[in-house]
């Protein structure tokens, strides 16, 4: 497992969910946690249906995804 850049709370391991982010290495996709609050779930609803997450995981999943989203997209054109 290793933490990924400044995101030590996110690890992708290969041997782990398919290598998907994960929170702490637990079996817990960071997709999967977005997903949940995506849909409307409060932080405290999420904490409170998966006791192994604590809130500053998922803290670190929304600062994962916006890392992600910043990051600059280059397009190639096909020759």
């Amino acid at each position: 497992m290793s933490g990924i850049g400044s995101h030590p709370r996110i690890t992708i391991d290969p041997n782990v969910m398919g290598g998907k982010p994960c929170i702490r290495g637990l079996r817990f996709p960071v997709s999967r946690l977005l997903g949940l609050l995506a849909s409307g779930q409060t932080e405290e609803q999420i904490l409170a249906g998966h006791p192994d997450l604590e809130l500053e995981d998922i803290r670190a999943a929304i600062a994962f995804a916006a890392a992600l989203a910043d990051d600059r997209v280059i397009l190639l054109k096909s020759a």
